[in-house]
């Protein structure tokens, strides 16, 4: 598959596989200057970059890089971002900075990963009874420990 993307910025860095195995493309951030987020601080931040993806067929999902959120505590400040298929507007990341200190993004730092994945779209149909299973409706915690 070949996933098309516009540069909206002459700064933007086109999406790389930081190696042969890795399953989402590094985002890079497009800023002027470097932009530090105090402890609990959110903004959103410019890739430089629009993409196509080949049909509603397909979702790219914007991921947190495990690296700055573990050693910083620096995460999406929604989770997953959710880019559809129709969708043509630069991809900006939402960054919150969860660690105890301040952290600094530099211009062209790899701030998150884009993963194209394919959606499954079903017809929701209402019922009133649901099929057992062992685990009935058992939830947070009820499968182990934590």
């Amino acid at each position: 598959m070949k996933l098309f993307y516009k540069r909206l910025h002459p700064d933007a860095k086109m999406p790389v596989y930081a190696t042969p195995g890795a399953a989402a493309a590094d985002l890079c951030a497009v800023l002027d200057a470097p932009l530090t987020l105090m402890p609990g601080g959110r903004a959103v931040l410019p890739t430089g970059l629009a993409v196509q993806l080949p049909g509603p067929q397909f979702v790219a999902l914007v991921c947190a890089r495990s690296g700055l959120a573990a050693k910083h505590g620096l995460t999406l400040s929604n989770g997953v971002g959710v880019i559809d298929s129709d969708y043509r507007g630069e991809i900006r990341v939402g960054l919150i900075n969860l660690g105890p200190e301040a952290y600094t993004v530099r211009p062209g730092e790899r701030i998150a990963q884009l993963m194209v994945l394919p959606v499954s779209r079903p017809v929701f149909a209402e019922t009133d009874r649901l099929t057992d299973t062992a685990r009935g409706a058992g939830g947070f915690g009820s499968t182990g420990r934590g």
